[in-house]
């Protein structure tokens, strides 16, 4: 990720310094459907054809996508898109699809010490120096797939599912890990993607839960060090409980 540096003044435990400190650029972006314009966002200048082709299933605008082109600011998917729906303004401000969420069935499951593997790999080196950016990434039966940073957290779950998405993985194998909050537009993506768990370092909302357990997805928050809070369906994280609680 190309980032941007800049002198600044530092204050820490009562000293004055001056750094330069880097910081993430964002920019704007066209993505059209087809060929027609369906919404501007911003987000971060890489993994672009992956952000098209995720935006778009995790939208549930199409099941999948044709092909992507990037040319410039403009992103182009040609997808088998569905019938016409509605749109709304979603969490971050931006446009969205309105279509209701499908039921994940998937009888993956994943341990404790994956839960902790995979928030030990949320975090990115770009995360770290800049503090400014979400991250993503996607594990397939048991394996990183796929690593995304971005300015915006729809962003980076759109593109670690459009690696998915362009690659032929199946994501109902997959568990999404990110370090942004979990609201329902965000659970409604990992539905959409058909992802059966979703492991975030930060919280939910009582939309997000909700949507969570009636779509069927492993909702799994607060992943940090060495805890971590399972919200709905459980039984998809084995050993939880002591035998003889179980």
């Amino acid at each position: 990720m190309n980032l941007y540096r800049h002198r600044a003044i530092q204050v820490r435990d009562g000293d004055v310094q001056v750094i330069e400190d880097q910081v993430a650029r964002e920019e704007r972006f066209r993505l059209f459907i087809n060929g027609d314009l369906f919404t501007c966002m911003v987000a971060s200048g890489d993994q672009l054809e992956e952000l098209g082709a995720g935006f778009v299933v995790c939208q549930g605008l199409a099941p999948c996508v044709e092909g992507v082109r990037v040319e410039g600011n403009d992103i182009f998917v040609t997808a088998p898109v569905v019938e016409e729906c509605m749109r709304e303004i979603i969490s971050t401000g931006s446009l969205g699809a309105r279509n209701p969420p499908p039921a994940v069935n998937s009888s993956y499951t994943i341990g404790k010490e994956d839960v902790f593997r995979i928030t030990r790999e949320i975090e990115t080196e770009t995360w770290r120096k800049t503090g400014g950016v979400h991250a993503s990434v996607l594990f397939c039966e048991g394996r990183m797939a796929a690593r995304s940073g971005d300015v915006g957290r729809h962003n980076t779950m759109d593109k670690v599912i459009g690696h998915a998405v362009l690659n032929g993985l199946d994501r109902s194998r997959c568990v999404l890990g990110c370090t942004g909050r979990q609201p329902r537009d965000m659970v409604v993506k990992s539905a959409r993607a058909g992802v059966p768990i979703v492991v975030s370092r930060a919280a939910s909302t009582d939309r997000g839960i909700l949507t969570a357990e009636e779509t069927g997805i492993t909702l799994v928050c607060f992943s940090r060090e060495q805890r971590f809070t399972v919200y709905t369906h459980p039984e998809r994280i084995r050993d939880l409980f002591p035998p003889d609680r179980c």
